[in-house]
């Protein structure tokens, strides 16, 4: 907000040696995220990213990020998304089930590690096929490798170094050995390796419906769409409300190999790296706001009520054990 009142709508600043550009014009904001999309697909990449990290959508550039991006639209269907909702709602039960312990004792616990384990346990279940409870087991090697993953951290020398000389920095922290980075890299690979053999021994009924099985579904098709049909929401929306625009239709192209282990494996991290924090963050916050608006929260009570009566009959007392009321 102080550089669109200092320059304008359209301003920049250097970060080390490179250039962003702050861009606050939502008209000018629509052409880069959708109507000239195809022009902005590559992100900033530091080239520091380990090697699973790298492989993920995030950090792909041009023609293969469109490759992979066009396999993971696939797997992104409402259809197979419902497919992995039983998943995260037993992790939903999970987390009910410690909400429900803690709200009987009345004694104040941390909100923000529990969501945290709520969210390493659907991330572990969604994406790396791994059934755990952190919050009872918290020694469990998954969540010890996520708690480390998220804790390391550049140290402050080396990242001013690092934007100060990127030509210089960046090729001699690629060979240093990173003892940590190497441990963390192998365990998140040698887990998803192992679950995509095991999965290759068992019958197609048989396999886990995730994310990593739908992945692992599509990962050797032949045929890919553009980057103009990756608009899932759009599709959504035309499927169910008004038939699709066919200008914006484009005949699927051939691709050119299929998605490698270390892409389906660097998929997976974009779940932990997404997940982990991001909706820990946004559920801390969602509950503070509850607590402190109990206007607000009486109204979600009586939402749930209603909804849950057209799901499954469910009287209201039912309702709002399974919902807590907060205080703050």
């Amino acid at each position: 907000m102080e550089l669109r009142k200092q320059y304008g709508p359209l301003s920049g600043y250097y970060l080390g040696r490179r250039m962003f550009i702050v861009i606050s014009e939502p008209d000018m904001i629509e052409q880069v995220l959708v109507e000239k999309f195809s022009n902005f697909t590559n992100r900033m990449a530091t080239g520091l990213e380990p090697k699973p990290v790298a492989d993920s959508v995030l950090f792909l550039r041009d023609k293969r990020w469109e490759e992979v991006r066009s396999v993971l639209t696939t797997a992104f269907s409402p259809e197979k998304l419902s497919e992995m909702t039983p998943l995260i709602s037993q992790a939903c039960e999970v987390l009910l089930a410690h909400l429900e312990r803690y709200a009987q004792s009345g004694e104040a616990f941390d909100i923000q590690r529990t969501y945290c384990c709520y969210t390493t346990d659907v991330v572990a279940s969604v994406a790396f096929g791994t059934e755990v409870d952190s919050q009872e087991t918290p020694e469990h090697p998954f969540v010890e490798h996520c708690r480390r993953f998220f804790a390391s951290s550049i140290p402050k020398p080396l990242l001013v170094l690092l934007l100060s000389f990127p030509s210089i920095m960046v090729p001699l922290a690629r060979i240093l050995p990173n003892k940590n980075r190497d441990e963390l890299n192998g365990f998140f690979n040698k887990l998803i390796r192992n679950v995509i053999a095991l999965r290759d021994q068992q019958a197609a009924e048989e396999r886990r419906r995730d994310f990593l099985q739908m992945v692992q579904d599509v990962r050797h098709s032949a045929t890919t769409v553009g980057v103009e049909n990756f608009d899932i929401v759009r599709q959504v929306f035309s499927a169910t409300k008004c038939p699709a625009n066919p200008s914006r239709r484009h005949p699927p192209r051939p691709l050119s190999k299929s998605l490698s282990v270390d892409e389906v494996v660097g998929q997976a991290f974009i779940f932990l790296i997404a997940g982990y924090e991001i909706v820990t963050n946004t559920l801390s916050f969602a509950t503070y706001l509850l607590a402190t608006n109990p206007e607000c929260q009486e109204k979600l009570l009586e939402e749930v009520d209603v909804s849950a009566r057209n799901i499954r009959p469910l009287s209201t007392a039912a309702s709002r054990k399974a919902c807590p009321t907060w205080t703050w």
